[in-house]
């Protein structure tokens, strides 16, 4: 992991199209700016999580109407 100091609005650039801004710095709290294309989704981690989650719970269920479906019982 690479640990930079940066203050209040420096930039961290990720290579050609990303730069992350430091916005402001208080009581505990950092904001940040983003700009990165559009195409690039950026998540919360805790909502990156989830998601996953949430993708991991339909995959499951699909198979399982599948089984269902075609008559096939878990082993």
């Amino acid at each position: 992991m690479l640990v930079l100091t940066r203050k209040a609005g420096q930039i961290i650039t990720i290579g050609e199209d990303i730069r992350i801004r430091v916005v402001d710095i208080g009581n505990g709290v950092v904001k940040l700016g983003i700009e990165a294309p559009r195409e690039m989704p950026i998540y919360r981690e805790e909502l990156y999580e989830k998601l996953k989650q949430l993708n991991k719970e339909s995959v499951a269920m699909e198979i399982d109407k599948l089984k269902d479906f075609f008559g096939m019982e878990d082993k």
